[in-house]
């Protein structure tokens, strides 16, 4: 890729980002035109993709980190022969278009994420490096390497002060990544203006202290940011971060290098005159390089002879590893590979949901040959052991991963392992701690991959660690984010069943969260009550007439419901719901039948209350933090007791 071609692209980069940024009077021009002969190096000479196959599975990965500089990707997809058009271009921001304010997974091919968060970007790609690996380790053979692709990310100044980048970062260098190149887009420039105003360490001596390559270039010094590529596939056994020294709005006559130019248009006359500085009439609107786009069309064609060529490989491959082969399309289907042996518990044996939940993720790891994941340095207390050893440098077989005490790090590396579509990941750490993770989950959620999060020590009954752990808000919390199915199961067989929606949910992510202390194996009288549960909630104690009211609870609180109808004369049904909104999804007529036509309704859980007002204002649970002492005497102080419960049975 000759320069005066690369020069081409970025200057088609820089109109149509331009332009779309004017036209829809708002955006982040900065950025994708400081980055702009970058973007051409890539998309025209350094990224094996394929626009025709944008799912191969052994395409480049490429994810813009710094997604406010949406106009970047969106350009360069257009110009590389993706999906987006011209016209979307033109609709930048605007409904319906694919070319939305920050990238969004799915709308168009060849977005590998969704990006604008900052710094989840480049910890995500860590994932995403990590999952090559596997994968590798996994399928490739001594005749046929199907997978070795490269993982870049594009990220500036507000990712890397982002602490997710770190956490992650830090693990990347410990594993040594080497297929994750990122480029450091060093504009030395945020909202706010210089990066001078609260960013002054050396971003370099960091990264080599992570464990990381670190190369200095000039981000219009094409040659040399290809030599680092380079060096960096050839020599190193280290993931590499390559600093570039930029220039924000590069291109704009007046604003170029000013903080002006970062998240609002640039204005009609400072256009014209960009484009005259660039030998293009200033009256030309959204304008495409001839050049540009001839270098693409063939270029396309020089890269579907990469993909067949590929392909060939993969088919001997299928053919020569039957077994292997097999494994990959069940993988990518979402099935497991045999019928999971599903462990079984006795009725009024005690046990914790969260060691219920370790037997079953051992059945399911047997089942499911791309299950991996692991904790955030809470592997015992979180139950989640499983056999063999853990992933690491020297062992990318592994599927056991030490993520350290890194929640928010962790979650991303697992969006980024998610996002494979062949591998399924789990995490897990203390419920209350979704806190340190939420951003991640919440990104989880929005892209719609199935995550699965294990968040044990469910309540205030883990007791002696007192309030900075005790979870109170967590749930309705959790609850409120779109496209989660938060499961708390309410003793070892729905723990089972938790783990078996989880795994085969494929749309977003689960949450499952579990129990610190033992609970009893509940007898359940609806006899169907494992396809009943797929509502979200079933009878598990029911009445001999209609019942005069319902009792609603949640995880350890139906055994506290049980204990409490034993002790009234009332005709008192009680439901477990294991899922609030997915119960809350359920036509009215399926409520109904599980509620009771004319019950009052009575909630208990012990957690903050408001998540249950949508279907009563009678409900027992915990409005305040809680304290340190042994579980049953905080809970009972803090008002979650048989008596309290059969206090409001007797009231309605």
């Amino acid at each position: 890729m000759n320069h005066e071609t690369i020069q081409a692209v970025a200057n088609t980069v820089r109109c149509l980002t331009m332009d779309a940024i004017q036209k829809a009077n708002s955006g982040h021009p900065g950025m994708p035109m400081g980055c702009a002969e970058l973007g051409a190096l890539l998309y025209g000479s350094i990224l094996k993709y394929n626009p025709d196959e944008p799912l191969w599975i052994n395409r480049d990965r490429f994810v813009l980190s710094a997604g406010h500089g949406s106009m970047f990707l969106y350009s360069l997809l257009h110009l590389a022969g993706f999906s987006i058009t011209l016209d979307d271009i033109k609709n930048f921001r605007q409904l319906g278009s694919p070319c939305a304010g920050h990238p969004e997974y799915g709308l168009a091919p060849g977005i590998e994420m969704t990006t604008g968060p900052l710094g989840q970007g480049f910890a995500t790609a860590v994932g995403m490096a990590i999952a090559e690996t596997m994968l590798a380790a996994r399928y490739n053979t001594r005749e046929h390497t199907i997978f070795d692709y490269y993982t870049y990310v594009l990220a500036g100044d507000g990712c890397l002060q982002e602490g997710v980048a770190s956490e992650a970062a830090s693990l990347a260098g410990h594993l040594k990544l080497k297929k994750l190149i990122a480029f450091y887009d060093s504009n030395k420039i945020t909202i706010d203006g210089s990066t001078t105003l609260a960013f002054t360490e050396d971003v370099a001596l960091r990264f080599s202290a992570y464990g990381w390559n670190v190369f200095h270039a000039n981000m219009y010094d094409t040659d040399d940011i290809e030599r680092h590529i380079e060096i960096a596939k050839k020599e190193s056994d280290k993931p590499t971060l390559i600093i570039l020294k930029s220039i924000i709005g590069k291109g704009a006559p007046t604003l170029q290098g000013s903080h002006k130019t970062h998240g609002a248009p640039l204005g009609e006359d400072e256009i014209k005159k960009a484009k005259e500085n660039m030998g293009i009439a200033p009256d030309t609107y959204f304008y495409r390089d001839p050049e540009a786009l001839s270098y693409f069309e063939a270029y396309k064609l020089k890269l579907q002879e990469q993909y067949t060529t590929w392909k060939e490989k993969f088919t001997a491959w299928q053919k020569q590893n039957s077994e292997l082969a097999e494994e990959l399309a069940l993988a990518q289907a979402g099935k497991p590979v045999k019928v999971p042996q599903w462990p079984l518990f006795k009725l009024d044996e005690s046990i914790a949901t969260r060691t219920a939940s370790g037997k079953a993720l051992l059945a399911a790891i047997d089942s499911w040959p791309n299950l991996v994941g692991g904790s955030a340095d809470l592997t015992g207390p979180n139950a989640t052991e499983i056999p063999g050893e853990p992933y690491s440098a020297e062992n990318h077989a592994g599927r056991k991963i030490h993520f350290g005490v890194r929640e928010f790090g962790m979650a991303a590396i697992a969006n980024g392992l998610a996002l494979s579509k062949i591998l399924r990941p789990f995490c897990a750490t203390f419920l209350v701690f979704s806190d340190y993770l939420r951003p991640a989950l919440r990104l989880s959620a929005l892209m719609k991959i199935p995550v699965i999060y294990v968040l044990t020590h469910d309540s205030v009954y883990l007791g002696e660690d007192g309030p900075t752990h005790q979870p109170i808000e967590h749930l309705s919390s959790l609850r409120a984010i779109p496209n989660l199915t938060v499961l708390r199961p309410a003793d070892a067989e729905e723990t089972v069943l938790a783990w078996e929606l989880a795994l085969a949910k494929t749309d977003g992510p689960t949450a499952l969260i579990l129990s610190r202390q033992n609970l009893p194996v509940l007898p359940k009288d609806d006899p169907n009550w494992k396809d009943t549960i797929k509502t979200g909630a079933y009878v598990i104690k029911n009445t001999p007439v209609e019942p005069e009211i319902t009792i609603l609870a949640s995880g350890s609180e139906v055994s506290l419901a049980l204990e409490a109808t034993k002790k009234t004369k009332k005709q008192v049904r009680v439901v477990s719901v294991l899922s609030l909104e997915t119960f809350l999804e359920q036509p009215e007529p399926i409520q109904t039948i599980i509620l009771g036509k004319s019950a009052k309704l009575i909630a208990c859980e012990a957690g903050h209350p408001m998540s249950w007002y949508v279907l009563t204002n009678t409900v027992l649970g915990i409005k305040r933090f809680g304290e340190s002492g042994p579980g049953t005497k905080v809970a009972e102080h803090l008002g979650i007791s048989v008596a309290n419960l059969l206090a409001l049975i007797e009231s309605v």
